[in-house]
């Protein structure tokens, strides 16, 4: 008989490692997915269209906090932990859990899970949730545009709804986020591509995803989620790094991982950020990774809309910096202040899930996460910034608010484009990477060329 194994996942790793790994495989049995950071997701399946012929009624998605009774009710061999962005404590303490029900821990490798693509490949990671890939990724569409070639992009996976329907996604119009009915969270990373004429691909089955994506573009870009590792072998690792959590490039996983594996590194934020913990950033990147290139580059913040000097302002971030991320702040509250706004505390005003929200991360500074899993999260933060006290929305997230909601006041956006300090050095290894495709594997070349 084969192993059984659960796999411990948040809707996104857990799923591409099963269809990567285990799918076809006949000596293991996935008894379980569990589930952990998205609302709602627990207590459904894992459905038999995505799941294969070996597992006719699908494969159940049960709740992490049962995770012992699982792993004993199942008599699971082996817990596959899938996941991103927690803290190497954390992910040991998950461990204790499952080496004292019996079973096996166990980490899958980058290489064991990537999936290999006949176009060029390159991925935007991150040490931590919210250090900035999505602007660091829309600046190499940009850097592979200028050479003449289509850059195809891959989101990491965010599916939150009808996993069969869900399968491959493509936004290419702002009509597309309506018909695939998508979350905020999957708003801001989709739409911002889409306003620059660019389409997008998500879902669930990545290898279909990559034959797709493959028939429309030149380079596939690859732009990760939170702090995972790429789903496609690379010619360059592209990882950003954050001086304002510095220290978190090695006390999270697998961010740790990314940082180590990188090709180039871009220190982000540096216009925000000390010069003392910019300069520690880069000596944890050179004793870690010494062969990686790093270029620095800030996080360039403009407005949109009216002026907000004098005025009072209710913020709204990028929900996943914040909460995950642990992020205290974002662009909102940096912009709030750059330019002499005075912002109002949400707290006393938040209703249904969103005060919950922010009972749960009580180290946010007075701002408003933009959570919107679902309509009814989304009618909870429209009320929510409707009853603040306040002349102005100042919405630091990527995506159009007005677009989802019926506001009472005007809406701001604060926008932020990657900026490069040394603009020419992030070219010239987009350019050797495109160069080298196919000569050696996930850009290894580049250590063999002189540090831009």
């Amino acid at each position: 008989m084969g192993q059984r194994v659960v796999i411990m996942g948040a809707a996104g790793r857990d799923f591409h490692n099963f269809n990567v790994v285990y799918r076809d495989d006949p000596e293991t049995e996935v008894v379980a997915f569990t589930a952990t950071q998205i609302p709602g997701i627990a207590g459904r399946r894992y459905p038999v269209e995505l799941a294969g012929d070996r597992y006719p009624e699908g494969i159940p998605i049960l709740p992490e906090e049962d995770l012992e009774e699982i792993i004993r009710r199942m008599s699971a061999d082996a817990v596959v932990f899938a996941y991103s962005d927690v803290s190497h404590e954390t992910v040991m303490h998950l461990a204790s859990r499952v080496l004292a029900a019996g079973a096996d821990f166990v980490l899958l490798g980058p290489d064991r899970t990537m999936l290999a693509s006949d176009k060029p490949v390159i991925a935007i990671c991150a040490v931590r949730t919210g250090a900035g890939k999505s602007q660091t990724t829309r600046r190499v569409a940009e850097i592979v545009a200028d050479t003449g070639r289509v850059p195809a992009l891959v989101r990491h996976p965010m599916p939150y709804g009808d996993l069969v329907k869900q399968r491959v996604q493509r936004f290419g119009s702002l009509e597309d986020l309506e018909r695939h009915e998508t979350t905020i969270e999957e708003r801001e990373e989709y739409e911002p591509h889409i306003a620059a004429g660019r389409a997008i691909y998500a879902g669930v089955d990545y290898e279909a995803i990559l034959r797709e994506a493959e028939q429309e573009g030149d380079v596939v870009l690859w732009d990760g989620g939170n702090n995972d590792l790429s789903f496609y072998r690379h010619d360059l690792l592209i990882v950003v790094a954050d001086p304002l959590r510095l220290g978190d490039e090695t006390r999270y996983h697998p961010g740790e991982t990314n940082l180590r594996r990188a090709d180039l590194v871009v220190i982000n934020k540096i216009d925000t950020a000390g010069p003392e913990s910019v300069a520690a950033l880069r000596h944890t990147i050179a004793t870690l990774n010494p062969r990686a290139t790093i270029i620095e580059a800030r996080s360039e913040l403009r407005l949109e809309g009216e002026p907000i000097e004098g005025r009072e302002v209710v913020v709204v971030e990028d929900g996943p910096t914040l909460t995950h991320g642990e992020m205290r702040f974002g662009a909102g509250m940096v912009a709030a202040r750059r330019w002499g706004a005075t912002v109002v505390d949400p707290r006393p005003y938040a209703v249904g899930s969103i005060a919950d929200v922010l009972a749960r991360w009580p180290h946010l500074d007075p701002l408003l996460p933009a959570m919107g899993y679902g309509d009814a999260q989304v009618r909870e933060l429209e009320a929510t910034l409707n009853a603040v006290p306040a002349d102005l929305v100042l919405a630091a997230t990527p995506i159009d608010l007005t677009r989802l909601m019926t506001l009472n006041k005007p809406v701001v956006r604060v926008r932020y484009d990657l900026v490069e300090t040394d603009p020419p050095a992030l070219r010239r290894k987009i350019e050797l990477a495109l160069e080298h495709h196919g000569k050696l594997a996930d850009g290894r070349i580049l250590a063999e060329t002189p540090s831009a």
